[in-house]
């Protein structure tokens, strides 16, 4: 890859790390004022699917990381998680946000932080996979062909016996999730203030 490419990948990149901080500043905005209509043991409910959810969304962003970590414009991943969904990165922190908008105690905002994350990656994805099927030619539009966008096909699985990575990469993968697991306290706040009326609650969803 030259350095053009390198730039041009470098810039998408940023671009979809600057599309996740706008999804989490809109949905904070948005959350403050959100009130769940459940009684509280199925608030604790919503609120525990959640946590799971945001642990499985951490847990798949690191299993896509050992496979990808460098190597996104080198060359074709097509085993482990990339051999189901051409995007498990973002399959994953879109599930990790669904357990974040769950946090609230509302399905609703759990179904709605997701599908907003997933939209906004939708994009990000249609620009990358333009980018590498000029870096990566034939082979990467064989994979398009055969393996899907973003909903997983577990059919499609396949694996390599062994796998190498960068533990630096890997490292980031799992700061960049602790973010998820931070949104947790923060909810909790909001949520203690909405108890004690010094945030008001405009909207109450299911």
């Amino acid at each position: 890859m030259n350095s053009g490419d390198a730039d041009a990948l470098a810039r998408y990149q940023a671009g979809r790390r600057a599309i996740l901080a706008i999804i989490i500043v809109i949905a904070f905005a948005a959350l403050v004022f959100v009130g769940s209509i459940h009684d509280e043991l199925t608030h604790e409910y919503i609120e525990t699917l959640g946590l799971v959810l945001i642990l499985v969304g951490i847990g798949g962003r690191l299993w896509a990381t050992l496979y990808i970590g460098g190597r996104k414009s080198a060359e074709v991943v097509s085993t482990g998680p990339y051999s189901i969904t051409r995007n498990p990165l973002y399959l994953f922190s879109s599930i990790a946000a669904a357990g974040v908008g769950a946090q609230t105690g509302s399905y609703v905002v759990a179904c709605l932080s997701m599908l907003m994350c997933a939209a906004a990656f939708h994009l990000v994805a249609r620009r990358e996979e333009r980018f590498l099927s000029a870096t990566l030619g034939g082979e990467y539009l064989s994979y398009l062909q055969r393996v899907p966008r973003f909903l997983p096909n577990p059919s499609l699985y396949r694996d390599d016996l062994e796998v190498t990575f960068q533990t630096g990469k890997l490292r980031v993968a799992f700061v960049d999730g602790l973010v998820f697991l931070a949104a947790i306290p923060l909810l909790e706040v909001i949520e203690e203030g909405h108890e004690s009326g010094t945030i008001p609650i405009l909207f109450w969803l299911f």
